[in-house]
Parts: structure tokens; sequence; C-alpha cells
């Protein structure tokens, strides 16, 4: 079982998608964890959970799935868990925080909050590195590869 969770190609298309949704998301994570890029830290990161009726239990999971997962993405060790920890994480941002607001980001600051657009391309992503896993130049294809020598040579 962990060998299929952690299997994958040499497919750049995966290294791209799994880079970039590092690289998006890693702001965010450093946000809630140091307070980094404007963010309130992690005190204030749990307390703004708890006032949108998220318990502790979970939003330490989203607080994971966006700090040290977007790193564990970067590298491309356990893609696909660090993957459906985002998409996870953007379904549940979309829907309780983003939706009524309607699609669109604020970008001119007409309306009362975001649009959960930026959540479809962040799950899109997600759901790319889930399918495809980390691809190449990840510590899982290096993973996988000697799992499957180990295999051979057991035979």
């Amino acid at each position: 079982m962990f060998a299929k969770l952690l299997a994958t190609t040499n497919e750049p298309a995966a290294l791209i998608a799994r880079l970039a949704l590092a690289i998006v998301i890693f702001p965010h994570g450093a946000q809630k964890v140091f307070g980094w890029f404007g963010g309130g830290g992690f005190q204030a990161t749990m307390q703004g959970f708890g006032s949108l009726g998220i318990p502790a239990p979970l939003a330490f999971l989203a607080v994971l799935a966006e700090f040290p997962g977007t790193l564990a993405l970067f590298l491309g060790l356990l893609t696909r868990v660090a993957a459906f920890g985002i998409l996870c994480n953007m379904t549940v941002a979309a829907t309780l925080v983003s939706a009524p607001n309607g699609f669109f980001m604020n970008w001119y600051g007409t309306q009362k909050g975001e649009g959960y657009e930026f959540h479809l391309l962040a799950i899109g992503l997600a759901l790319v590195a889930l399918i495809k896993g980390g691809g190449a130049f990840s510590l899982d294809g290096v993973l996988t590869t000697k799992l499957q020598r180990k295999v051979a040579s057991a035979d």
C-alpha cells in the first residue's frame, strides 16, 4: 500500500502542478504559522478558525496542510498525502468562507470578501498531484525506484 501511495512517473506536468501548488499555498501557511506576509501567526489563526466554528483539531490539520504540507509538496515527499490535505483545506475554505462572496476574487475591493476562484485553481492542482503523484524530481520517485529495486532483488 505504501508503494502505491508513493508511486509516480517522471512526468514534468506532475512536477509543474506540484510546485505551483506548493509555491502558491506556502505563503498562506507561513502566515498561519509564523505571521509572515502579514499573517496573524499560529494563535490568531487557531482563534480565527474557532470563530468559524471549526474545531481545534481540524484547524490544526489545516495549518499542517498549508505549512509542512507545502514543504512536502515542494520536495515531492508524500505528495498525495500533502495534496489531499490542501484539497480538503481549499474545499472547506471555498464552501464556508468564500462561496457567499461569489466566484470572483475581490480585485477591486468592491465586494464583501473574496470569491472562490482561487480555491478552484488550488483544488485542480491538488487533484493533479493526487492522480499523478510527485512526478519528475520528486522524493516519491526516488523512493519508488528504491522500493522497486528492493522488490526485484528479493525475487
